[in-house]
C-alpha cells in the first residue's frame, strides 16, 4: 500500500505530490508533471483511470491510500 498526498504551492513554488510508503516514510517528492512517471516507476496504478488526470483531479492536503 502506498499512499500520495497533495500539496498546493505558491505563485513561485509548483504544486508537489508526497509518496509514501504503509510506514509513512516519504519515498518521492516531485512536482505534478513527473508525478506520473514516477507512480510508474514505482508500479503503482489506479485502475481505469489515467495517472496524470487523477493527480490533476485530487484534493490538495487530503491523504489518499493506493492499493497495489
Amino acid at each position: 500500500m502506498k499512499y500520495i498526498l497533495k500539496t498546493k504551492g505558491t505563485a513561485k513554488i509548483p504544486n508537489y505530490l508526497q509518496i509514501r510508503d504503509e510506514n509513512f516514510q516519504l519515498i518521492e517528492h516531485c512536482t505534478i508533471r513527473k508525478s506520473s512517471l514516477i507512480l510508474n516507476e514505482l508500479g503503482v496504478k489506479i485502475n481505469g483511470v489515467d495517472t496524470l488526470d487523477f493527480i490533476e483531479n485530487m484534493p490538495f492536503g487530503k491523504l489518499l491510500s493506493i492499493n497495489n
